[in-house]
């Protein structure tokens, strides 16, 4: 399971600022696990893994099955929580040049991702690599109404039609919405597409182990029950109280004891490009639970040991408003060995024969020693290997430590009010009809 090392954050967060947490921590458990904390009918994710497994994922398998084995490449549409976290699976668990991996070696049909933007040039370029594949659509949007994979979605169904006939189409659409309601819906209803469910209490940003990721990553070859058991044994670990037993509840007391102290802005740093997306999701996953009421931690990554080229001079002596979680990858997935050339004058020889993961570790190791020393609080947390039972584990600590983050800033860590003032502005400014009143005063603004 994923492990939490402070020792680079000694200097920062001291025992007994942890430990007078305890009381809290205790009652946001038992409140949490019964029910009462604000967005209380968001908590499916808590006991999902364990219940998921129990209930089985035999249909799913069976159409991840059917789009393995029918499909050339598979776009999945959607935005925020919808796709976040699949993505950040299929880069964990799969060669990052999956796609220009020929099939044998790829085990399931090319994957691509749209309706995360609104660019016209994006779109357009994705459909002129589509050209001439079998190409199968998983739209996932619990609503259907969300802009941009609706406009997504609108472009790519009425290109397959044209590509396959409209009767075909139907037959390569898989969607993955609400159970009983929803423009989604109803249009799945009328057209026959198969449909899998997003929960109604688990919100986007907690749903990736539901059929919204585990569909599109079963498809890819992805194990899906892997990632399902590595969560579950992490919903069982976890499941104490105490602070100094459970490290996701140890990372959100540290976490609060650094915000306290003026430490605002948590960079989350990784040293294998795979986890970007993982990045990514927990960007999302901990700026949209907890930035409420004027407060919450801002969420920023960085790739090591790239952005130490970009980013290294600002991290270690910028404004001091600074703490890095550090995500450390015991075993790489594969590994190599520098090679003897003493030609070339690099002065890299005395590495010879040493592994590129040894040597990325202490590069690892280095920089947090310089960071710490710069008066950069450094988490780092400890993950065994790229297996999907390692990142199953580390989604649900993460998921974890978020809810238990927003009981200690006392924000409802479920809802994301803020959300819908940029789509009321979008939509009078686009023209949606009942807007009209917002769309006259915006215009005054902006003196249009």
């Amino acid at each position: 399971m994923a492990e939490l090392d402070l020792r680079f954050a000694r200097r920062f967060v001291f025992d007994h600022e942890v430990e007078q947490l305890q009381p809290v921590v205790s009652e946001a458990h038992r409140r949490l696990h019964s029910g009462e904390v604000p967005g209380s009918d968001f908590l499916g994710w808590l006991h999902l893994p364990s219940q998921t497994l129990t209930a089985g994922i035999d249909e799913l398998l069976t159409a991840a099955k059917e789009i393995q084995d029918g499909a050339d490449a598979l776009v999945v549409i959607g935005i925020g929580g919808s796709y976040l976290g699949a993505r950040a699976a299929f880069e964990w668990a799969k060669p990052e040049y999956y796609n220009q991996l020929p099939r044998a070696l790829r085990g399931g049909p090319e994957l691509y991702f749209a309706g995360n933007h609104l660019s016209a040039a994006a779109l357009n370029d994705l459909l002129r690599v589509l050209e001439g594949k079998r190409v199968y659509l998983n739209v996932i949007s619990k609503s259907g109404t969300t802009t941009e994979p609706a406009v997504a979605f609108r472009i790519l169904r009425s290109w397959l039609q044209k590509q396959v006939g409209t009767e075909q189409a139907k037959k390569q659409i898989y969607v993955t919405t609400d159970a009983r309601k929803g423009a989604l819906k109803e249009l799945s209803n009328t057209e026959g597409y198969k449909t899998f469910v997003v929960p109604d209490d688990v919100g986007g940003r907690y749903s990736v182990l539901t059929p919204v990721g585990l569909l599109p990553l079963a498809a890819v070859g992805v194990e899906v029950r892997k990632l399902l058991e590595g969560a579950a044994k992490a919903e069982e670990s976890l499941s104490t109280s105490s602070v100094t037993d459970n490290p996701a509840y140890l990372y959100a007391a540290a976490r609060n004891a650094l915000y306290r102290k003026g430490k605002t802005t948590e960079i989350f740093a990784y040293y294998e490009p795979s986890l970007k997306m993982v990045a990514e999701w927990w960007k999302q996953l901990f700026g949209e639970s907890e930035g409420k009421d004027h407060k919450g931690i801002y969420p920023a990554s960085v790739g090591y040991t790239t952005d130490l080229h970009s980013m290294g001079q600002f991290v270690q002596e910028g404004y001091r408003n600074l703490f890095e979680t550090v995500i450390r990858i015991e075993h790489p997935v594969s590994d190599l060995d520098l090679p003897s050339t003493p030609d070339v004058q690099d002065g890299l020889e005395y590495l010879a024969g040493k592994p590129l993961s040894f040597i990325n570790d202490q590069a690892r190791l280095a920089t947090q020693i310089a960071h710490v020393d710069g008066e950069v609080p450094n988490l780092l947390v400890n993950v065994s290997d790229q297996t999907p039972e390692s990142l199953g584990d580390l989604f649900y600590f993460f998921e974890l430590a978020c809810a238990m983050s927003g009981q200690l800033l006392g924000v409802n860590a479920f809802n994301q009010p803020g959300v819908e003032a940029y789509k009321a502005n979008m939509f009078a400014l686009l023209g949606k009809p009942g807007f009209e009143q917002q769309r006259t005063e915006l215009l005054k603004q902006l003196n249009v």
